[in-house]
């Protein structure tokens, strides 16, 4: 199927770089997103979010024409959903974004045009959203209990990309394509082998939403397996990073690195999509989640205990003449991603907890979330090196592991990521 029109709703950290890659493939790329100023920025030919090369690529995308942005949809050819997908109250999934967005699009649905979910999603949720637009539009039908001769077809399509790399992995990542009829799979291969590499791979809806659940719940079992042995190796006294290390020279073990917690978008929230939808049974992807979960409150505490034995070392010393700096508040290194970030909930709890100064690095954002403004100051490296007494190491951005050791030599490090 020919698809020469295509809108992306939702321009975040995976809508614009699809709408990009689009966009740059020669199609003509309509991006829907409700934040104003990032449609103004993208339309000015720049980017809102820090992705490597997609910067050049909206440029250039934007120069020749192919993409612009808007606040509404309009009718086209294909229709993709990459909005959040948060949980709510205990942990429940919040469809309300895929909800709105289907409400958005269904006045500009039109005979044989295509619409794909990419947003993760517990399972069951694309064709919530084929019932939300039938809804909307009686006058169309729709590929419910599989109809292959349905006006609009519709399909699920989970992203699989890794930030920092999303322009490389989104042309040379295979995709999983759950379609809820033959026909609509076989349209949404043809509309992402317009810049995809790698193999699209057909299956229903419901395996695919649950395909994306199970890779990053597969992730957040072995990050907590990294994490619980780094709590266990702290009281017995054993350099988790050396045991690691000698554990993974037998052929058949792989052992993760240990952090200071879990997050971003996906990890640290599509886990509670299984545990939600089957709570009785997802026993160890929920135990997974709460040791992810405790370890921003074991660093607090393990900084809190920094803290009080400096203060028993100098008796003439105060808490209020302790600095602290915190390296790294984005959820994973060399991005400025802060969404569920585990180094930002350690900061913010630090900040609560401590009635001296603290001072914030983090390279990739040039200012502090709102909601840090006025409580601790955003320093580069070397000037929180030389002003601080405790430095508690959260990101293993480039810019901290190449660091030379007499740099912070004379301070108490906490560091959670092992680099140092």
């Amino acid at each position: 199927m020919e698809f020469n029109l295509i809108t992306v709703m939702g321009l975040g950290y995976i809508g614009l770089p699809t709408a990009a890659m689009f966009a740059s493939r020669k199609k003509e790329v309509i991006g829907v997103d409700i934040n104003e100023h990032a449609v103004n920025t993208i339309n000015s030919g720049k980017i809102h979010i820090v992705e490597p090369e997609l910067d050049m690529v909206v440029h250039a995308a934007v120069t020749e024409g192919y993409l612009k942005a808007t606040t509404k949809p309009s009718e086209s050819d294909a229709f993709l959903i990459a909005v959040p997908t948060p949980f709510k109250g205990d942990h429940e999934p919040d469809l309300s974004y895929i909800k709105a967005a289907s409400k958005a699009i269904a006045p500009a649905l039109k005979k044989d045009c295509l619409v794909i979910l990419e947003s993760t999603s517990p399972v069951g949720t694309t064709e919530k959203m084929a019932a939300w637009l039938a809804e909307a539009r009686p006058d169309l039908t729709f590929p419910l209990g599989g109809d292959e001769n349905s006006d609009v077809l519709i399909a699920y399509c989970p992203e699989r990309v890794l930030p920092g790399h999303v322009m490389r992995e989104l042309i040379e990542n295979d995709r999983i394509i759950g379609g809820l009829s033959k026909k609509s799979s076989t349209a949404a291969v043809d509309l992402y082998k317009t810049f995809v590499d790698g193999e699209c791979i057909v299956t229903n809806a419901r395996t695919a939403e649950m395909c994306k659940l199970t890779e990053n719940s597969f992730r957040d079992v072995n990050i907590a397996f990294a994490n619980e042995l780094s709590m266990i190796c702290d009281k017995q006294d054993v350099n988790v990073w050396e045991l690691i290390a000698l554990a993974n020279r037998h052929p058949r073990v792989d052992i993760l690195q240990p952090g200071c917690g879990v997050g971003g978008h996906c990890i640290a929230v599509d886990p509670w999509f299984i545990v939600s939808s089957s709570p009785e049974d997802a026993n160890i992807i929920r135990m997974a989640r709460e040791i992810n979960d405790k370890k921003p409150k074991w660093v607090v505490e393990k900084a809190n205990e920094i803290v009080k034995n400096k203060l028993i070392e100098n008796p003439a010393l105060k808490t209020e003449d302790i600095v602290i700096a915190c390296l790294g508040l984005a959820f994973k290194p060399d991005i400025d991603d802060l969404r569920e970030s585990p180094a930002l909930m350690i900061t913010k709890e630090i900040i609560e907890k401590h009635a001296g100064k603290v001072i914030i690095v983090e390279p990739n954002i040039t200012k502090l979330p709102q909601d840090l403004e006025g409580k601790c100051e955003l320093y580069e490296l070397v000037p929180a090196l030389a002003e601080s007494d405790i430095v508690v190491l959260l990101v293993d951005h480039k810019g901290f592991k190449n660091l030379d050791k007499s740099m912070y030599s004379d301070v108490k490090v906490l560091d959670t990521r092992g680099i140092w």
